[in-house]
């Protein structure tokens, strides 16, 4: 299949394809000519990349997990250890950007929003 034919089966621009391909996410054998020839299975491999991407998974994630679970005996079970650890991640973003939140909200009550907490004054002698 050549470039063109796998950039529309995808829905991807034919520079999408190509930068996959400089990041080593697919791979196209060179005809004589010249032109990129991919295997059948890198629209399934594109859709994956896609959709992955969607999920959140950055291309450096992508491209070192990609092989292992093409190689992975359950590939489905790979793949949901995979989405487990990404939801696991986006909850403690959430939780962080939950603490930020409050402590934003906390400073915007106080005379001097930028002025570092000090320690409440102790009832000590005067």
């Amino acid at each position: 299949m050549r470039i063109g034919q796998l950039a529309q089966a995808c829905g991807v621009s034919r520079d999408t394809l190509r930068f996959y391909e400089e990041r080593g996410l697919i791979r196209s054998h060179r005809l004589a000519n010249g032109y990129r020839d991919y295997d059948r299975e890198t629209a399934q491999l594109v859709a994956f990349i896609r959709t992955a991407q969607q999920l959140g998974f950055s291309l450096n994630e992508i491209g070192s997990n990609v092989q292992a679970l093409w190689a992975a005996p359950d590939p489905d079970r790979a793949v949901e250890a995979l989405l487990r650890d990404k939801l696991a991640l986006v909850e403690q973003r959430l939780a962080d950007l939950q603490a930020l939140r409050a402590a934003l909200q906390q400073r915007l009550t106080l005379a001097c929003p930028l002025r570092p907490e000090l320690p409440a004054a102790s009832a000590g002698p005067r």
